[in-house]
């Protein structure tokens, strides 16, 4: 692929998609206009004033054949592209067995980082090179956008909402962080490091940074403050759902419809109970969007996510 390195480092499999994704588009993009040129050039030199050339008009099925057959090509090179895209490089990779899942919270103007086992960075990101990382990220305040050039990863991150980016770095070294949403008068100073090491190292760094609970224990602690098992213990007086092997089961819904209790169904239950009510289940759950800061939803679902089918709550 040195064929089609651009001047930015190809930091990850992502990287190489996306440039590879990029030259091609931009390959058949300069045939067409080479092609559109050449027809201007040769139309414009046949048909200067004065040329003999025939001047009238085309028989009426050749015309349509034209029309027909520039249409139908634009058409079918559009749709192409767009399959190309959207299969090969539009869809997120299948998670890996040995996926790293980092939490990442955006607020003015910084990038917090949280690891699976509570270590803890701020406009840093450290990640082991060759095992897949999965980002998920929210914003305190204000939209803001998470940029890596080297990686070829740009996403926005959302107040109220969670949006994911997996990659996998496939090189050593420091690269640049950036925001690209304008999010304030300090956006541009917005910025921070990804330090890709060996996993060897990786393990070694993450003891020596500071440590808080694990996210999981975090939300097992808001669970408890915020009262959630007055309703949905065991033995509750409040007929609500049980949680216990809640994730990633189907849940059926009033109406008839049916949705899996992915992430976002979680976060949209603790943010808005009602827009997505439970077969058998009365809408009485009160939201918890403006009580629960994004740090907090990220922690209940982390939480929720780890309660087994018969276990508490």
């Amino acid at each position: 692929m040195s064929a089609w390195r651009t001047s930015l480092p190809q930091a990850s499999t992502a990287a190489v998609q996306v440039d590879h994704a990029f030259f091609w588009v931009l390959l058949i993009s300069g045939l067409i206009l080479f092609v559109l040129l050449v027809l201007i050039v040769g139309f414009v030199i046949r048909y200067r004033r004065g040329s003999p050339a025939f001047r009238g008009p085309l028989p009426k099925s050749f015309k349509h054949e034209l029309e027909i057959g520039w249409t139908v090509a634009t058409t079918f090179l559009a749709i192409f592209i767009f399959w190309w895209f959207t299969a090969g490089n539009g869809l997120p990779p299948r998670a890996a067995p040995d996926q790293l899942e980092v939490h990442v919270v955006a607020k003015q103007w910084m990038w917090k980082t949280q690891h699976p086992d509570g270590a803890r960075e701020i406009d840093a990101l450290h990640i082991p090179v060759g095992r897949q990382v999965r980002l998920v990220m929210t914003s305190q305040d204000v939209i803001h956008s998470f940029y890596a050039p080297a990686f070829r990863l740009k996403q926005d991150v959302l107040p109220g909402r969670s949006t994911e980016l997996v990659f996998t770095p496939t090189e050593l070294g420091t690269f640049e962080l950036f925001c690209a949403e304008y999010c304030g008068t300090q956006h541009s100073h917005m910025k921070g490091e990804i330090m890709v090491m060996t996993p060897a190292a990786y393990r070694a760094w993450l003891p020596r940074q500071p440590h808080g609970d694990t996210l999981a224990h975090e939300g097992e602690a808001l669970y408890a403050r915020f009262g959630c098992g007055a309703c949905h213990a065991p033995g509750s007086q409040v007929r609500a759902p049980k949680l216990g092997g809640l994730y990633m089961s189907t849940v059926l819904l009033r109406g008839g419809a049916s949705v899996k209790a992915d992430d976002a169904y979680l976060r949209t239950a603790i943010l808005e109970p009602r827009d997505q009510i439970a077969s058998g289940y009365d809408p009485i759950m009160p939201s918890y969007g403006g009580v629960a800061t994004a740090s907090d939803v990220e922690a209940l679902v982390a939480y929720l996510k780890t309660l087994e089918k018969g276990g508490e709550p």
